[in-house]
């Protein structure tokens, strides 16, 4: 069987990769342009993508392809319903950074809460030196004790941060699907998890129903104090409404590891956000530690094993 990887650098070099000799043919690409996938899957029994989009058009003409392993937890690089009907099946990995998000989710949080990197700069600036006292307090510091946090996706990342959060001493709220009647036991109603907490914070997936969840009616709902955490998909949220409520301090203020478009262009919104103090975004690392990147791989690999074992 053959083995294609269409974006094998978007892992480091340094990580290894190995299959059984069930794969005779291994073939990684650093990277794969849309105009090159249907030419490089076209005789391929297995893909493997990070990122990379696969069209229904490229999934038609792939004639021998079996399986397609996504090397993430988001399957929405590609054509589901394609695959289905051409009996093709898609595999992700989930449960590789269940470490790696919730930690890098209080880094950010933190960071935002005791503005840490309006502090670092002073430091470099030379202001803490021309300090009149000790210290120099010139920004607010908040504790996250006793703040309300509304964790919107209740799977394995939403539970890891909820566990964190109660570490702190916070009021942890899952967060019922919005538009629900139907309140779960144990869930907030959208509305008023946004209307009452000091931290919300993303953690599903995107799909048709979560696809701009976040915009300006919800900032508007929010407290003027209200932090903004966006650890899952830039589309979620809606830049042009982040951009306005950050400007117009309808809430205090965001961290994002995500954009709707990546890697993020400079005329992206976010990007202009990036002067404000009270935005941070990193780009898209969240889920990439070296853990937590090595337990992603082993979990493909045995997933792509498992699958050419049920089907010799």
């Amino acid at each position: 069987m053959k083995a294609v990887f269409l974006d094998r650098g978007s892992f480091p070099e340094n990580l290894s990769i190995h299959f059984n000799k069930s794969i005779t043919n291994y073939v990684e690409y650093h990277n794969t342009h849309e105009t090159e996938v249907a030419d490089r899957i076209q005789d391929a029994d297995i893909v493997l993508t990070n990122k990379v989009v696969i069209s229904r058009e490229q999934i038609n003409n792939a004639s021998v392809l079996k399986l397609i392993q996504v090397m993430a937890t988001g399957t929405n690089n590609v054509a589901m319903e394609a695959c289905e009907e051409n009996g093709i099946k898609v595999q992700n990995v989930e449960g590789y950074s269940a470490t790696s998000v919730p930690e890098h989710t209080f880094a950010m949080l933190l960071a935002l809460r005791r503005n840490l990197a309006s502090y670092l700069q002073d430091v470099q600036s030379g202001a803490w030196a021309k300090s009149e006292f000790f210290c120099l307090m010139d920004y607010p510091i908040k504790d996250l004790s006793g703040s309300k946090m509304a964790i919107i996706g209740s799977g394995q990342l939403g539970t890891q941060v909820s566990i964190l959060a109660k570490a702190f001493c916070m009021q942890v709220m899952f967060v019922e699907r919005k538009n629900q009647t139907d309140i779960r036991d144990g869930y907030v109603s959208f509305n008023q998890a946004i209307e009452d907490a000091d931290i919300i914070s993303l953690h599903c997936p995107l799909t048709p129903e979560t696809q701009n969840l976040i915009g300006e009616i919800e900032f508007k709902r929010m407290q003027n104090h209200a932090l903004l955490i966006n650890m899952s998909r830039g589309g979620i949220v809606n830049e042009a409404a982040l951009v306005k409520a950050i400007e117009s301090k309808q809430i205090a203020g965001a961290a994002f590891d995500v954009a709707a478009q990546e890697p993020m262009p400079n005329d992206s919104p976010l990007f202009h956000l990036t002067q404000s103090r009270n935005f941070l975004l990193t780009p898209h690392v969240a889920w990439a530690s070296q853990g937590a990147m090595e337990k992603l791989v082993q979990i493909a690999i045995g997933h792509i094993h498992d699958f050419v074992e049920a089907n010799q």
